[in-house]
């Protein structure tokens, strides 16, 4: 046959237009089974049906559309009409099918927006149905000191949940500021990315709980399985499991032999360490970690494997809690809290070697305190196989990135953390200053907006914000940000993001009277931040032109921190504001020695984000030492790559901040240094 006539005969036939309506018809049943089985539980199999039958039918269609025509009889063999009724029957047949293409794209447009919609799209995955999020139990004992029962219920059961590979568990901290009975189920489930929610009740009287609770599926409000446990104190493991159980039968969610027996472990035998342990628990997974908080969970947890030596799950939650304040300086990183990290990680780990936190603790142990990182990472890794729905695993594996110097794997380990832990603002945070030492402030700004949406007005997030826009040379924009906020005398960091914007605006007398009053009555909890307040206030005293005042300050600021030196020989950051505060002193010997000593702790080839600190430090120090050449060689450096900066929010250095900081006035007439001011080194 003709080529020519054979095309031109099969778009006579409408054969062409069928084939379209076909392919259309074809795409939006697929897109609708798709997405619509899996609310149903419908096997994959039934969309695996579909999708072969529609292949399969395609022929067959193309065959029937070559053989019959519509026409007002009906349908009619093409063969059997004469040529004036086929065409007519053809055309009629031509615009049937037009409208068929019209009304299925239309359905398609339609589709295609509601798709859009946040909720559908992320229900729409089938694995989207085995996901849960727990809610905050409702404390409903008389005694409403009971909360942290409530809480504690939550957190084992939700623990249970997240050490099940086959199930999707939103980690607490993302579920904490929620109400226990919310009417918003569905826009919760959206916000946490889950096709189902636990609510639950706790009652507690004497030694008897009664525990309450209903799982929920989220697209349609409606309960899938409830219970309610009357139980002994003693025997209050066996509903954690239960529930941990019944749920994953609910999903169906395959369970393996090592999963039911984690499920059903029961971590101590002992009501009064659990009560303990609940109650340092309750400590440690608050929002923020202050030293009040970081103080109370050390305090209990202590007494949890105080009385049962035995009690691993305790041991390693002392060790986590210990190197959480270690790190974040909640606690004073001493050699005997690093000392205490070490001993509680290695004794969870002795008492249950397969314990997935025991394998936590010890790998945030060498992260926090020793700064191991590849002896971290082996334990990080080993934990992740057993707490595989752990944002705490992924959210150190992308610190040690951080450290090491892999920008690009820590960003994919925050993401990761982010999936299941989607509200939890301090791994937001994280994420954020993961940008900011990438100097990517627009990307950390928006990390930061998503921590406001959770818990508006937070003055550190607010601080940061600020900090960032002092970095890009914004003073008004920093000053409107920061004249927002009141931190509070125990956040130091967000006062000293206030002091160094009245620095860089060379306005700071307002901040010298409010550093003064603060610092007449210190809290001893701030440890050696005060000593660091009391630099900040002679910088400002210097700045102010009151230079008898600023001696005054940063001599009293030096005995306070050499005391805290001698407990915490490692702490590199002590290190740099005594150097600092030698520097304002004019002790160029000293200060120079201990940066030495701080570069001695933390080399840079050991960690990437915080070992250029005592090079920024030494920047400064040369600066204001009389010593150019070595001021603009470590500039040019800590230009070029990523790091956390020294001062307030640890924002990097920038050009901007090169010309707005008052400590590097002795460098203003430098032509190596008005070409780093004028971005004259690749970042």
């Amino acid at each position: 046959m003709n080529p020519k006539k054979l095309f031109g005969e099969l778009k006579r036939r409408n054969v062409y237009r069928a084939a379209v309506a076909y392919g259309i018809v074809a795409w939006f049943l697929t897109q609708l089974t798709t997405q619509v089985f899996p609310f149903f539980e419908i096997p994959n199999s039934a969309v695996r049906f579909v999708v072969i039958a529609l292949a399969v039918g395609f022929p067959i269609a193309m065959l029937l559309s070559w053989i019959y025509e519509f026409t007002p009889e009906g349908v009619v063999r093409t063969e059997d009409l004469d040529p004036a009724r086929a065409r007519s029957a053809q055309h009629a047949t031509g615009r049937t099918l037009d409208f068929v293409i019209i009304g299925v794209l239309l359905l398609v447009i339609a589709m295609l927006i509601v798709g859009r919609i946040p909720f559908y799209r992320q229900t729409g995955e089938s694995i989207s149905q085995k996901s849960i999020a727990v809610l905050p139990f409702e404390n409903l004992s008389e005694d409403k000191g009971n909360a942290y029962f409530a809480e504690g219920i939550q957190d084992e059961i939700l623990t249970r949940l997240s050490k099940i590979a086959d199930l999707k568990v939103i980690s607490r901290t993302s579920t904490q500021n929620y109400k226990s009975t919310p009417e918003n189920i569905a826009e919760i489930a959206r916000q946490l990315g889950v096709a189902h929610i636990l609510e639950g009740r706790v009652q507690k009287s004497g030694d008897v709980v009664r525990v309450n609770v209903q799982l929920i599926k989220a697209v349609n409000d409606s309960h899938l399985w409830a219970d309610t446990f009357d139980r002994k104190l003693t025997d209050l493991f066996s509903v954690e499991s239960e529930v941990a159980k019944a749920i994953a039968e609910q999903l169906r969610v395959h369970l393996t032999g090592r999963e039911e027996k984690v499920i059903a472990a029961t971590p101590t035998d002992n009501p009064e360490a659990y009560d303990a342990y609940l109650r340092g628990l309750a400590y440690n997974v608050k929002t923020v970690y202050t030293p009040a908080n970081a103080l109370g969970a050390q305090k209990y947890l202590r007494e949890a494997v105080r009385l049962d030596p035995k009690f691993a799950l305790g041991w390693a939650l002392l060790s986590i809690a210990d190197a959480r304040g270690y790190i974040t300086q909640s606690l004073q990183p001493t050699v005997a809290l690093c000392e205490e990290t070490r001993h509680a990680a290695e004794t969870a780990r002795a008492l249950q070697p397969n314990l997935g936190e025991a394998l936590l603790a010890t790998g945030n142990y060498y992260y926090a305190c020793i700064k191991d990182y590849d002896a971290a990472l082996r334990y990080l890794e080993r934990a992740r196989k057993l707490l595989p729905n752990s944002s705490q695993v992924a959210a150190l594996l992308a610190s040690v990135a951080r450290r090491r110097g892999e920008w690009n794997q820590s960003e994919s380990y925050f993401n990761q953390t982010e999936r299941l832990d989607p509200r939890n603002v301090n791994l937001l945070g994280q994420h954020a200053q993961l940008y900011i030492e990438l100097r990517r402030f627009p990307e950390a700004l928006r990390k930061f907006d998503q921590v406001l949406d959770i818990i508006p007005n937070d003055v550190d997030t607010i601080a940061a914000k600020a900090a960032i826009a002092q970095a890009e040379g914004d003073l008004p924009r920093a000053a409107a940000l920061l004249g927002s906020i009141h931190p509070p005398a125990d956040d130091p960091q967000a006062l000293e993001a206030q002091v160094y914007q009245a620095i860089l605006e060379r306005r700071p007398e307002p901040m010298i009277t409010q550093l003064k009053e603060i610092l007449a009555k210190p809290d001893p909890a701030l440890g050696y931040a005060t000593g660091e307040l009391r630099f900040y206030l002679g910088w400002a005293q210097e700045v102010a032109g009151d230079h008898t005042a600023a001696q005054e300050s940063w001599r009293q600021a030096r005995s306070e921190l050499e005391v805290f030196l001698k407990e915490q020989p490692e702490n590199f950051a002590l290190m740099g504001d005594l150097a600092l505060t030698c520097m304002g002193l004019g002790d160029k010997a000293t200060a120079f020695k201990l940066i030495e000593r701080a570069m001695a702790v933390i080399p840079i080839e050991k960690d990437a984000v915080q070992g250029p600190i005592p090079i920024e430090i030494l920047a400064r120090v040369s600066a204001g030492m009389e010593e150019p050449d070595r001021a603009i060689a470590a500039l040019e450096k800590l230009l070029s790559i990523p790091y956390d900066g020294a001062l307030a929010q640890n924002v990097p250095l920038t050009p901007a901040l090169l010309r707005l900081d008052p400590m590097f006035d002795p460098l203003r007439n430098d032509a190596r240094f008005q070409l780093l001011v004028s971005g004259g080194v690749k970042q």
